[in-house]
């Protein structure tokens, strides 16, 4: 309403203060005040999570609450009209409406993934150790031995031998090949770095509708009083339905695509509309020369017009007893999360037309129910995730009768039913214990969803959040990792890092296990890089300062860790164990640290072994000590990837993938090569006796055969990392 007349505007243009006018079908343009209203039912869910539609009214709200969902007064902003008309004075536009404060959330930076924290952590760890050992190895030789350049260049050396330069690529290999596989299984990578969190994930926060139930309303029983399954009140509520004028509602639409009925021989003679006064529809039909009215509404004020029920095609008396039994089947129904609906209906004589005044002293016969059904997959999928070691968390705006029944028909163990009104009460230290303790949090809004999130990840866990409406969005944003559909709403869609192609928890299973098949590779490469090279490096930094000569020339050391890298270039393909995948792993710096302290010094002894045999048995000259020892690090350092690929014990239980297999095989052989071609002497190399090599292939074995027994140990002490 502008300048006292009505004018259509865009929704740019409202500003608080306007006048608006909303019909069946419109989209509601702002945050509003509800002036005046008739039968009006609105579709939030896309910003609630609510299920059915919601009754709007004028009526004050009976006590203030921040809970929206109980904000029956108010329209809010990108919700649709389902029926009715409505007047309503704007309050709120753009950012400050409900829809905008969530969009608001969006353009803030994302925080580091939990990944990208565990992998700074990673950086610093590696820093220090190569700062400490590359400062200590220049300053000894610098002062004691030798000139400044050459100590120089062996500490760079030193230092790019420790340093895991190859991460950045094998991470991008890993994720890359990663999201390929992912998007076989119907499962979009939109953010690289989110995969690792994938498979880390320890908890997934999802919606109920979608995911765990088909997301839409359907007609799941037609009952007598008695709660047995009765045709006709199938087929008068079917009537009903079909002959109602207007917009269908998604329970009429639920009850017409139940089944086909046959209702050729009806006709249909007038109609009461729907009010929400009254709360019911009639429709009078012709049958065989008869008349009846069929009225179908809340059976609270249905039952109050109604003299008579009917059973089994008897009809008897409402009395004090029946009434009582009729109200108990509806309550049983209602607790178990049903929208209900009474039928009833009685014969009446002709007449021009028909009137409210009609509906009096009828028949009731029965009761529709409706859900939205779980999902056909979804008990399996929730059986596998809990097997995955994923603990689900239901997190929706809808209400808990409702979540719970659903919980129950999929076998879901419900631990602790929390509500939006009892987080409103709750401080995070309070929050943070609740988050535990309980598995569904029903009627919650947008913020709720985020602080669930956020008291999740304070206490240690990886969390998932999946969803698909605007409501969803900011949360997608503060989880670790954001889940969507490809038919949610843009906002949803954008917020998040992976999109599902199906909103199915089974396609959401292939995803994680993806996920941890990535993860898992790329832990392969960290340690390999905090093992075997950091041992080498360590020997080549010590022996330093007691030879009278470099233990490797720093082009030596450099060619040594490009032939090394090379044959890291192809753990992105390799296998991963089943039981690796089994449950959810994260970037541990606490066990990279003690898996480095343990595996690198075994490196290091029989490397300062090779030392002792070079300079005590073979009488080593300079060239020959370092052709040696370029052999033997880079033999030891490349082939230990098949014992610590694997947790199985013997290491050839676990079957590497071709190109890690030739990676692996080829790169030590071509070392073996360079000392007798002449790219060996342009390197400082001279060529190995004989009984080297046998040296070699002895000591090689017995370094892998010690490893192998070491990490058995390993893991059965620390079976939990």
């Amino acid at each position: 309403m502008r300048d006292g007349i009505k004018k259509v505007v865009k929704f740019s243009e409202i500003v608080p203060g306007d006048v608006v006018y909303l019909s069946a079908g419109d989209l509601v343009p702002a945050d509003a005040r509800i002036l005046m209203a008739k039968d009006l039912s609105v579709d939030q869910s896309a910003l609630t999570g609510e299920s059915f539609p919601v009754e709007k009214t004028i009526m004050p709200m009976e006590s203030k609450t921040d809970v929206i969902t109980e904000w029956n007064n108010c329209l809010f902003f990108g919700t649709s009209v389902i029926s009715g008309t409505a007047t309503a004075v704007v309050l709120k536009t753009g950012n400050a409406t409900e829809y905008g404060k969530i969009v608001q959330k969006l353009v803030v930076a994302e925080p580091p993934t939990e990944f990208e924290r565990g992998l700074r952590r990673f950086g610093y760890l590696m820093m220090q150790v190569t700062l400490f050992l590359v400062i200590f190895v220049f300053f000894i030789n610098a002062l004691f031995r030798r000139s400044m350049l050459e100590s120089l260049l062996f500490a760079v050396a030193l230092a790019v031998g420790l340093t895991p330069e190859l991460l950045p690529m094998i991470l991008t290999i890993n994720l890359s090949r990663g999201a390929i596989s992912m998007s076989k299984k119907g499962v979009i990578v939109k953010r690289l770095a989110s995969i690792q969190n994938f498979g880390s994930m320890d908890v997934l926060c999802s919606d109920k509708t979608g995911t765990l139930t088909e997301n839409r309303v359907t007609l799941i029983l037609h009952i007598d009083v008695e709660g047995n399954d009765d045709e006709k009140v199938l087929l008068y509520s079917f009537l009903n339905s079909r002959y109602e004028t207007g917009l269908k509602s998604p329970l009429d639409e639920a009850i017409l695509g139940y089944k086909v009925v046959d209702i050729k021989d009806w006709q249909k003679i007038d109609e009461v509309p729907f009010d929400f006064t009254r709360r019911r529809v009639s429709v009078v039909v012709g049958y065989e020369g008869q008349r009846f009215v069929i009225t179908k509404g809340d059976p609270e004020t249905l039952i109050k017009v109604c003299s008579r029920y009917e059973i089994h095609d008897k009809v008897f008396n409402l009395e004090n007893e029946s009434l009582e039994k009729i109200r108990q089947t509806y309550y049983e129904l209602s607790s178990k999360g049903f929208r209900i609906l009474g039928v009833s209906y009685k014969n009446v004589e002709e007449k021009a037309e028909y009137s409210v005044d009609d509906e009096n002293e009828m028949i009731f016969v029965g009761f529709v129910a409706f859900m939205d059904p779980p999902k056909e997959t979804a008990r399996e999928a929730l059986r596998s995730l809990r097997k995955s070691g994923i603990e689900l968390k239901i997190v929706t705006g809808d209400n808990e009768l409702v979540t719970r029944n659903i919980c129950e028909q999929l076998g879901f163990e419900i631990k602790r039913i929390v509500l939006g009104s009892d987080i409103a009460k709750l401080q995070d230290d309070g929050l943070a214990r609740i988050v535990e303790e309980a598995n569904v949090f029903a009627r919650v809004t947008p913020p709720q969803k985020d602080r669930i999130i956020n008291a999740l990840m304070r206490n240690g866990h990886v969390v998932g959040f999946l969803g698909d409406g605007i409501n969803d969005a900011s949360s997608m944003k503060i989880a670790d990792v954001g889940i969507s559909v490809d038919n949610a709403v843009d906002v949803a869609k954008e917020s998040a890092d992976i999109i599902l192609l199906q909103k199915d928890l089974g396609v959401l299973l292939d995803g994680i296990l993806e996920g941890r098949k990535t993860f898992g590779n790329t832990m392969k490469y960290i340690m390999m890089g905090t093992s075997s090279n950091f041992g080498n490096m360590f020997s080549a930094a010590f022996a330093s300062l007691f030879l009278p000569f470099l233990p490797m020339l720093p082009t030596q050391i450099l060619l040594n860790n490009l032939l090394y890298d090379l044959s890291e270039m192809v753990i992105p393909t390799d296998n991963v164990d089943e039981e690796y995948i089994e449950k959810p792993k994260r970037l541990n710096v606490s066990f990279i640290r003690r898996f480095m302290m343990i595996f690198g010094p075994i490196s290091s002894v029989f490397d300062f072994l090779t030392f002792f045999i070079m300079l005590y048995a073979f009488n080593a000259t300079e060239p020959l000590f370092q052709t040696a020892w370029f052999l033997e690090s880079l033999f030891t350092q490349t082939l230990v990837i098949f014992v610590i690929r694997t947790r199985r014990c013997p290491f050839f239980r676990s079957k590497p993938s071709r190109f890690l297999l030739f990676s692996s095989l080829v790169i030590p052989a071509l070392a073996l090569i360079i000392p007798f071609t002449p790219l060996g002497t342009l390197f400082g190399f001279v060529r190995p006796p004989l009984v080297f090599l046998v040296f070699l292939a002895g000591i090689t074995t017995v370094y892998l055969m010690l490893v192998e027994i070491v990490k058995k140990w390993f893991y059965k002490a620390w079976a939990n990392l």
